[in-house]
């Protein structure tokens, strides 16, 4: 058992080459350019990241410093250990929502020890390989959920956009406009970092008061402590904070593992999903500990860091956490002058660049099958009006098998022939397809038992039973032919087949 898991947590930091990141760290560290576009990426996630986390730290009943300090231990963590590189980790709404009522009914300490049991969780599912899993969502459910963050995004940012100085709209229209038209000159330096030192350089030179990141809550002036939940280790503390655990276990991965598909799809490159959960849970534990919410990834910041400043490595996630801390212990009085407009525009120029415009053209929606189009838009509905990521790809995933059932269920037929001599006469019943719950539910209903021969053949050849409603429907096929004084021949069954009509037949029939 010792050497099964060493082999497999040896796995998880190979060098396969399909895993190769492209540029590697090695290659930025050579490279002035490359190196100076992953600090500054760095530089800008961190900034969009303090405003971020101090709204989920109040979404959650806590403290501003318990997401900015999550936020700085997620990304560092998952900067060394996570499997997908430029992949921003930190304090999210999503976590923030699963584990909020902990903090409200029991207190800070069990809301930590629920931080710290969620990474256990999330690391007891990447031992299992729970993150192969991925490979059974389908593409529109994948279209779906980033559309839906996308909307997300955009609305995030409205309550910042009410009940403001008209010179706020002015600052983001600014905003917007340097991030669109400054990339078309130069992209040495990312243009999100641009107009935000502009707009702020503007807000300061003019004295203009508008909304500022200091106006959104306190920030830390000290580093963040090892500490440990004073919560009794009893049954009772088990039972109160496993369920909030494995749900946040589950939220964040899911969210963490869809992102890091966007990202390979983005960058054209491949990604470790069981590495990056063993990251998650690590960072969730080691959050826990330094007296942080916890999170997982986060796609608003993750494309900032990877679309709108093309960061590709390891390098700028780990400088996101550091400068992370640095703005907030250091030089918070700095940054707490920001205006919220300048993010605020950043965000909007995200949520633009996420959305998938594509999948919304009249050309496109006429070409797809209207079951994919109905996955996709599910999907969305689900996640924009739950503002649960989790709840949504389960309910796209869900619609998506039902509809891939009822289309394989139409492949199955059944072609009757009738023939034989003047004293043998028997019934050919050729079935072909796929035969599973849903194909083999009509099954029995495509014979003639009453107005056939007294010898039946179901040539299964062209077939495939893959579960035992199929055998059921055979046994009950069979039933009604013998209660008729009539003999039914089974053949051409392939060797699966074969053995799992010959477990179950003859154990299933009644119960039909």
């Amino acid at each position: 058992m010792k050497v099964t898991f060493k082999k497999r947590f040896s796995k998880l930091f190979t060098t396969d080459p399909r895993y190769k990141p492209r540029p590697s760290v090695m290659d930025a560290l050579r490279s002035p350019r490359l190196l100076l576009r992953e600090v500054l990426a760095g530089l800008v996630v961190a900034l969009a990241l303090i405003p971020e986390a101090i709204s989920f730290s109040i979404l959650a009943g806590v403290d501003p410093r318990v997401g900015l300090f999550a936020s700085f231990v997620m990304a560092i963590t998952t900067s060394i250990l996570g499997g997908r590189p430029a992949m921003i980790s930190a304090a999210t709404g999503a976590v923030a929502l699963v584990i909020a009522p902990v903090a409200r009914d029991y207190g800070l300490d069990y809301f930590l020890a629920t931080v710290i049991l969620a990474g256990i969780f999330q690391l007891t599912l990447a031992a299992i390989g729970a993150a192969k899993l991925m490979r059974f969502i389908p593409r529109s459910v994948m279209v779906g959920f980033v559309n839906s963050l996308a909307i997300l995004i955009f609305m995030a940012q409205i309550p910042h956009l009410i009940d403001v100085p008209p010179a706020v709209y002015v600052l983001v229209l600014v905003g917007l406009v340097i991030m669109v038209v400054m990339p078309k000159f130069t992209k040495v330096v990312p243009a999100p970092l641009v107009a935000i030192v502009a707009i702020t350089a503007a807000v300061i030179i003019t004295a203009v008061s508008v909304p500022t990141v200091g106006d959104q809550g306190d920030l830390p002036q000290s580093l963040p402590e090892l500490l440990t939940p004073n919560v009794p280790l009893t049954m009772e503390t088990f039972n109160i904070i496993a369920p909030y655990a494995l749900a946040m276990a589950l939220v964040g991965l899911l969210e963490s593992l869809m992102t890091a598909k966007l990202v390979d799809e983005i960058t054209d490159t491949h990604s470790q999903k069981t590495r990056e959960s063993f990251a998650q849970g690590v960072g969730n534990v080691i959050s826990g500990f330094f007296g942080g919410m916890g999170g997982c990834a986060m796609i608003g910041q993750t494309m900032i860091n990877v679309k709108a400043s093309g960061a590709r490595t390891r390098i700028s996630t780990f400088l996101a956490g550091i400068f992370l801390l640095i703005l907030v212990v250091a030089l918070g009085d700095i940054v707490a002058m920001i205006p919220m407009a300048a993010l605020v525009a950043v965000m909007i120029m995200v949520s633009v660049a996420t959305f998938n415009w594509h999948s919304i053209k009249p050309s496109t929606l006429k070409r797809m099958p209207r079951s994919e189009t109905v996955v996709m838009l599910s999907t969305l509905a689900v996640v924009v009006w739950t503002h649960n990521l989790a709840i949504g790809v389960i309910v796209g995933v869900v619609i998506a098998m039902v509809a891939f059932a009822r289309r394989v269920a139409h492949f199955a037929s059944v072609t009757r022939t009738v023939g034989g001599d003047d004293e043998i006469e028997a019934a050919l019943y050729t079935v072909e397809g796929e035969l599973f719950f849903a194909s083999s539910n009509d099954l029995t209903t495509l014979f003639e038992y009453s107005e056939d021969p007294e010898n039946i053949i179901i040539d299964l050849s062209g077939s495939h039973i893959w579960d035992a409603s199929t055998v059921a429907a055979l046994d009950t096929i069979q039933t009604k032919y013998e209660s008729m004084g009539k003999t039914v021949y089974i053949k051409g069954m392939n060797d699966y087949s074969q053995l799992l009509h010959q477990k179950l037949a003859g154990n299933m029939g009644s119960d039909v």
